[in-house]
């Protein structure tokens, strides 16, 4: 796999028009947000609409009170009637506030689970349409990755966003106020944000171009956290006395991560306290005017409490909204991530005007002269690929590691297209039939079969999900791979939780588990059985014993085997010798004996070993 960056991925610090451009990516991420849920996104405008008003709102009732106290001070015995309505709305106003905020926060929430989920299951639908040799290929999974990253990361987004709107909002309420008195105020509230806003966004670009340029480590430092502290990988950690090199090497790595952000932490803070500083320096110098004019009696208390609560508010609502900008067009920024892995499209596509797979195969499948090269490989893992694999006939592949036995099946299964030649399906071309079709009648077994953490019955279920509330055809694929007698013996029968992840798990051993993963090649009438190892944890007899059962229930289908057992491999009816991904010999046991070549050879390599 080649770990490298394509040449048109960005990694370095991000510059304003990168920033700008970024948030063409927001009306395709409300789109998401709209579809995730209609009512909550308009509950959630409404809420922060009103909310927007009652800064300003509170202010101007504060200032009616002050005024009516002093007037009130200097007229006494007037009645207070009016004075305590307004105490009384200031106190309502405080109450609808608090609650609008937390209304607002109830609300976003939600929201934001929704999405996330939403967004999470869109992932896993569009993964669904990918080809197998994207998720081989490391780049691929970096952008997967980081797209899984904002699932979770984005949903701070909307809240972000809106809020930016709201504080707008409730800018312009007191921008209004403040520049009937004095427009100047707000010139130098500007000046005296404005550094600081270019300084955060400066280290938020410098934040997200060493997150971005991390993602490969990062994803070996979760792998590393995973071999030191995991059921599945404790047995070899323990008996090869692992856990010292596992270890040693997340230091390494979190060391590294932990250097590189401290050091962008320190600068980030330094110079965020100088821009404070300059921001405080200009607040109190708007605040200098408004006393001298409050002095010169040019201006209520009131209004002096009103103007100044005005620029307070002001000047934390720009700063909270120049510095949440930056992290807004950093969100964007990362939704390109998000957006970037939806537009990777598969090479495998359905043909137009798709044929349905045969019902009954009659000539049978054909390479001709195929050939399969892994991206960014030089190396080809299959070349000059010819042959007939029959109806109803039994091929074995045979080969060492590498040879390209496992890459054939998967071309076969149409897991892969040929990057040359063709392979014929009766005649046809793979590429015309109906994959769907194609996939439903072709039954295949690898040797690196997963282990569900989930119960027996599901576990055999997933060869044919669409049957996994079908118990008898579960029962009788159990029985056709013989792990009808296992799960006779577990104290659930097949709705036995397995894997120790979960309660009342039972951990079954290599043998077992791979009788389970035989059952799901029965469970649908596939016209093709394909086998890759998965016998590889029986013991020879073990061995001899399934496949001898499988020869016997798949007669009339087709079916190809690999095994590096010849004892197994003489059953097939035609034997495929592979060697550097190329045919070199293809016959029967007895006719590949007599020709006296590399088939012998291995062949005779294994019997010495048992004599």
């Amino acid at each position: 796999m080649n770990s490298r960056p394509p040449k048109n991925v960005h990694t370095g610090p991000l510059t304003l028009k990168d920033r700008l451009a970024a948030l063409n990516n927001l009306p395709a991420f409300f789109k998401l947000v709209w579809q995730t849920s209609p009512l909550f996104t308009i509950i959630n405008a409404l809420l922060r609409l009103v909310r927007s008003a009652m800064p300003v709102a509170l202010l101007y009732v504060g200032k009616l009170i002050i005024d009516n106290v002093i007037i009130l001070s200097h007229q006494h015995g007037a009645s207070t009637n009016h004075l305590w309505q307004l105490v009384g709305l200031e106190f309502a106003l405080a109450i609808l506030t608090d609650g609008l905020s937390r209304a607002i926060i109830l609300v976003d929430a939600l929201l934001g689970d929704l999405f996330s989920n939403h967004t999470s299951v869109k992932i896993m639908e569009h993964a669904a349409t990918l080809d197998l040799d994207q998720f081989e290929d490391s780049v691929f999974y970096d952008k997967l990755e980081r797209a899984r990253q904002q699932t979770i990361g984005r949903t701070m987004l909307l809240s972000q966003v809106m809020t930016q709107v709201q504080d707008l909002i409730t800018m312009g309420f007191l921008a209004a106020g403040l520049m009937a008195f004095n427009p100047w105020l707000i010139i130098l509230l500007l000046i005296a944000i404005i550094p600081a806003f270019l300084g955060e966004s400066y280290f938020n670009d410098q934040s997200y171009a060493l997150t971005r340029g991390q993602t490969p480590e990062r994803r070996e430092l979760d792998y590393i956290r995973y071999l030191g502290a995991s059921d599945e990988t404790a047995k070899e950690v323990k008996i090869f006395d692992l856990s010292g090199f596992i270890i040693e090497r997340f230091r390494q790595l979190s060391g590294k991560f932990y250097l590189a952000n401290k050091k962008l932490s320190i600068k980030r803070s330094l110079w965020g306290t100088f821009f404070a500083m300059m921001g405080s320096m200009g607040y109190y110098a708007a605040y200098v005017v408004i006393i001298i004019k409050a002095v010169d009696g040019n201006v209520t208390i009131g209004m002096l409490a009103f103007l100044a609560g005005s620029f307070r508010q002001l000047r934390s609502l720009l700063e909270g909204i120049l510095s949440r900008f930056t992290s807004v067009s950093q969100g964007a920024i990362y939704l390109r991530d998000f957006f970037e892995f939806f537009d990777i499209k598969p090479k495998i596509k359905p043909a137009a005007n798709a044929l349905p797979f045969p019902k009954t195969i009659q000539l049978g499948f054909v390479f001709e002269d195929v050939g399969f090269k892994y991206a960014n490989s030089e190396r080809w893992a299959n070349r000059h690929l010819s042959f007939t694999l029959h109806p109803g006939e039994k091929l074995a592949l045979v080969g060492e590691n590498g040879a390209g036995k496992t890459t054939l099946v998967k071309l076969l299964a149409r897991l892969y297209d040929p990057t040359e030649g063709r392979i014929l399906l009766d005649g046809k071309d793979l590429r015309e039939y109906n994959l769907t079709d194609l996939r439903l009648n072709v039954g295949i077994i690898f040797q690196d079969y997963l282990r569900y953490q989930m119960t027996f019955a599901q576990n055999i279920a997933v060869g044919n999900i669409s049957q996994q509330n079908n118990r008898p055809l579960i029962e009788a694929a159990a029985r056709q791979s013989l792990a009808d007698t296992l799960a006779a013996k577990l104290p659930d029968a097949y709705d036995q939780q397995l894997g120790k992840r979960f309660a009342q798990g039972v951990e079954l051993s290599g043998g077992e588990w791979q009788k389970v993963a035989l059952a799901r090649a029965y469970m649908k009438n596939a016209q093709l059985l394909i086998l890759d190892e998965p016998t590889s944890a029986l013991d020879a007899r073990a061995e001899y014993a399934v496949f001898e059962r499988f020869a016997e229930l798949t007669k009339g289908r087709s079916a190809v085997l690999i095994s590096h057992r010849f004892s197994t491999v003489r059953m097939a009816d035609r034997i495929l010798v592979l060697e550097k991904g190329e045919l070199i010999e293809i016959g029967s046991h007895q006719e590949l004996i007599l020709k006296n070549g590399r088939y012998a050879e291995l062949f005779n390599l294994q019997a010495m070993g048992y004599r």
